[in-house]
């Protein structure tokens, strides 16, 4: 099993940077105390780290969680979201053009 990006995926962005040091564990932790969410519920959790050279993703699959690392080659993930919330709900489409490091596309009203 691996993690499936559907239309339907519950996919959540933290805003603010992460400590990749502190491994899947952590990052649940992070879900659960900073985010107020449940790193259990299914959904996938996307993490970038302080100098948006390198993105995780995050997901529960009922048995174990699966852990996606992204590490750019060159340069910076450019069109991560800023917001004044802790975490944003995003798109399986979202996701993808933010991890292409793509010039973003969507808008506001487009999330779910």
């Amino acid at each position: 099993m691996v993690i499936h990006l559907t239309a339907d995926k519950h996919i959540l962005i933290a805003i603010a940077p992460a400590d990749f040091r502190q491994g899947i564990d952590g990052l649940a932790a992070l879900c659960r105390y900073k985010l107020s969410a449940n790193p259990r519920s299914g959904s996938v959790f996307v993490f970038i780290n302080r100098n948006k050279t390198m993105v995780r993703a995050s997901s529960y699959d009922g048995t174990g969680f699966w852990l996606m690392t992204k590490r750019l080659s060159k340069g910076r993930f450019l069109h991560w979201p800023d917001s004044s919330q802790n975490i944003e709900p995003f798109i399986a489409k979202q996701l993808r053009q933010l991890l292409l490091n793509c010039d973003p596309m969507w808008q506001k009203h487009d999330l779910i």
